[in-house]
């Protein structure tokens, strides 16, 4: 079992950048795939990307490729996601989740969740 904590959003301008952090604590952290998602207000919960616990890689949802860098830092049981080039469509409540086995952007597979944090792009 692990628990998540976000942080790092707020309020940004469009263009801008924000880094999210997810602090991964409890059992064997390492076991667990890591993933972003994201849900704004009256629309589904999407998938941002995902870190495969064995080998780190990375997948991305096409539509955020290039814009959104995720990462892991194994030491300090974290996980990121850089956010650049912001738009007001980002705007969302961002989520990061574990799941113990292979890395995927269906959020429902995942078992752990943490309470998200808001992000708004706004002028």
């Amino acid at each position: 079992q692990v628990q998540l904590v976000e942080s790092g959003g707020g309020l940004v301008q469009p263009g801008g950048s924000l880094r999210l952090t997810c602090a991964v604590s409890g059992s064997n952290p390492h076991f667990y795939s890591m993933g972003w998602f994201r849900q704004a207000p009256g629309k589904e919960r999407e998938g941002i990307s995902c870190i495969h616990y064995g080998d780190d890689s990375i997948t991305y949802a096409e539509s955020l490729k290039g814009r959104f860098t995720m990462s892991r830092d194994r030491p300090k049981n974290t996980v990121y996601l850089q956010m650049d080039r912001l738009e007001p469509e980002d705007t969302a409540v961002y989520y990061c989740a574990g799941l113990r086995g292979l890395c995927g952007l269906v959020g429902d597979f995942y078992d752990y969740w943490g309470q998200g944090t808001q992000v708004t792009v706004s002028s």
